[in-house]
């Protein structure tokens, strides 16, 4: 009788039957498969791309064939590729590039030149694939269009009519076909539905991965077992003891010469629209029935669909939209923009958990300080010890601070008794790093979304109806600002617009600190 407690464990490329999501899928290895990158030779395949494939090789987490096919325009060899990637791969990856290991790299690298809308650029694809295949690939592939979604379209039409994709609910011990799409998912309701149509045509909905990279960070992944895998958090996550939440992602860079980019996004759809509404979500879902990528997904989009449309007076009172000086005179820039490159905003959840909690969320370029953090601040304490303590500011409530990036980690502030003899009270901040208590580096969230996807594990990529809901909260604030002038003008590297404290102070809250780094 087989030991109940410790089953033989199988082979890590015929693990078969795992729920997607659970702690099996997490620890297998993909199988064999082929990746084909369109817009190979552009900056995300460089910076991104590249170095996520190069260190899952060196972490063993690949399965032997892995083939990546680079696709773009020009007449490129692999072997020019390879030579095109290896300074970026220097430069970006979290391991050392050594001659040997880069050897074993290349030889996985391959590539195809020509246009996107020539079928012969197709025919050569297929080709590739299907020597892939026969080297022991499967036939599993997975499409990486890092192109603008602009062109979509064109690239999933020419993909089906050349039978290299096939609309088809994915299953295991199947070939996989999965395609993987670069955010902006649209540019805001109307676009994004059409969006969703068009890749709906081509492709089931299980074969779609829409790719948020903050989703795969470590702290973002870590908020559900933080919560739910603590008794000593999970019963004070909500409206009873949190006062408020605030979500940043600050940066100290600009727009950094993408101004034609820039101005048809904003900070709004480049940053609040995918990376903090989820992140939010994260935060605020209900437990799930199990880690399954859909039970997940399920309670992520109940909260998006719980939280309170924006009318014209919110609009007014509670989203504020700043641009840093300097940003009109960038290339590519309007001389009397209106876009933000700052904004703030205060959603509510209409929902037993969270009602009457504000979340304040707020995103930014030339700021003081670079940091994407969630702070969870706790209400006060009731004054009747500490009357004196809180009159002059020192008895500050708790605050649970979960540092996405950089420095990822989880610290708490909390009031102890300062040592003496004299019952005195101050502030101490208890912190944890990730790379100090695990000893390891922190994998970059590229590698942990590209292993997923192999693996056909969706649980951190967005399903449709979360793109959906998103845009549908956002596209209020959206229409109001781009019919109106009125966006603040702050100097580089503060802290943003002073409308942005204003908006919280009326509500007797603020913002934490932007701290410069010295």
């Amino acid at each position: 009788m087989t030991d109940p407690v410790k089953p033989k464990p199988a082979p890590a490329s015929s693990v078969t039957g795992e729920i997607l999501g659970d702690i099996a899928t997490k620890r297998r290895r993909p199988e064999p498969c082929a990746i084909v990158i369109f817009g190979a030779l552009g900056d995300l395949a460089g910076r991104k791309l590249a170095p996520a494939f190069f260190n899952l090789m060196l972490d063993g987490a690949l399965t032997d064939p892995t083939v990546i096919i680079g696709l773009s325009r020009g007449e490129t060899t692999a072997a020019q590729f390879a030579e095109h990637l290896k300074p970026r791969v220097a430069e970006f990856s979290r391991q050392k590039v050594e001659a040997t290991a880069w050897d074993k790299f290349a030889s996985c690298l391959d590539f195809i030149g020509g246009e996107f809308d020539n079928d012969a650029t197709y025919v050569a694809l297929k080709a590739r694939l299907e020597a892939c295949k026969t080297k022991g690939t499967r036939g599993n592939r997975v499409f990486y269009l890092s192109v603008p979604p602009s062109v979509f379209p064109m690239i999933l039409e020419k993909l089906e009519k050349h039978g290299l994709v096939e609309r088809a609910v994915q299953n295991n011990g199947t070939p996989g076909c999965r395609v993987i799409v670069e955010k902006p998912f649209g540019r805001d309701l109307v676009s994004a539905r059409a969006l969703n149509e068009m890749t709906g045509r081509y492709l089931d909905e299980s074969q779609i991965y829409r790719i948020d990279h903050y989703l795969g960070k470590e702290t973002v992944q870590n908020i559900l077992v933080l919560r739910f895998g603590n008794s000593i958090f999970e019963p004070l996550w909500n409206r009873n003891h949190i006062d408020y939440v605030e979500i940043t992602a600050a940066e100290t860079i600009g727009i950094e010469g993408r101004g034609t980019f820039y101005e048809q996004t904003g900070v709004v759809r480049d940053i609040i629209q995918n990376h903090l509404l989820q992140v939010m979500s994260l935060v605020t879902m209900e437990v799930p029935a199990s880690f399954a990528a859909d039970d997940i997904r399920d309670e992520k989009a109940q909260v998006l669909r719980s939280v309170r449309n924006f009318d014209l007076n919110e609009v007014a009172n509670f989203c504020v939209r700043g641009q840093y000086r300097g940003y009109r005179e960038e290339p590519g820039v309007a001389p009397d923009s209106q876009t933000p490159t700052y904004a703030a905003m205060r959603f509510q959840i209409d929902s037993w958990r969270w009602q009457g909690v504000p979340f304040y969320l707020r995103a930014g370029k030339s700021l003081a300080e670079r940091v994407t953090e969630v702070a969870i601040h706790f209400k006060s304490v009731p004054l009747v010890l500490f009357k004196e303590e809180a009159a002059g500011s020192v008895l500050q409530p708790a605050v649970l601070t979960l540092r996405i990036q950089p420095q990822e980690g989880i610290s708490l502030r909390f009031v102890a008794k300062v040592p003496g003899e004299s019952i005195n009270v101050g502030n101490v901040h208890m912190t944890m790093s990730y790379a100090d208590a695990f000893k390891r580096p922190i994998a970059e969230a590229y590698e942990r979304l590209l292993l997923d996807c192999m693996r056909g594990d969706a649980t951190l990529f967005n399903r449709r109806d979360s793109v959906d809901r998103a845009w549908a909260l956002i596209q209020p604030v959206l229409q109001v600002w781009e019919a109106t002038p009125g966006v603040h003008i702050y100097e580089p590297h503060t802290a943003g617009p002073s409308a942005a404290d204003e908006m919280m102070g009326r509500e007797g809250h603020s913002w934490r600190d932007l701290v410069p780094q010295g």
